[in-house]
């Protein structure tokens, strides 16, 4: 969060005021996001408003920036050339 909000290069972030380097900060957001933390820490944050009530689905925005694009996505059919067709050689 600090690295959010101030902008800073994980390298530029103050030991004293984190606790660890920035280097170490970097490091173990990567390994818990290749451990799948996030997920998991999001689903429990949910569960727990909802059993307190706390969770109100009224007003709700969804933002699929984050979601990688598929690159055309998943289709049954072949998509035909609309390029021109290549000139024939001369060679």
């Amino acid at each position: 969060m600090f690295v959010l909000r101030t902008n800073v290069a994980w390298r530029d972030v103050p030991a004293e005021t984190i606790g660890c380097s920035g280097v170490t900060c970097w490091r173990r957001l990567r390994e818990w996001t290749e451990a799948g933390v996030w997920p998991r820490l999001h689903e429990m944050l949910l569960a727990e408003l909802r059993a307190a009530g706390l969770l109100e689905m009224d007003d709700v925005a969804v933002d699929g920036s984050h979601v990688r694009a598929l690159k055309g996505g998943i289709t049954r059919d072949p998509h035909r050339s609309i390029a021109a067709a290549p000139a024939a050689s001369t060679m």
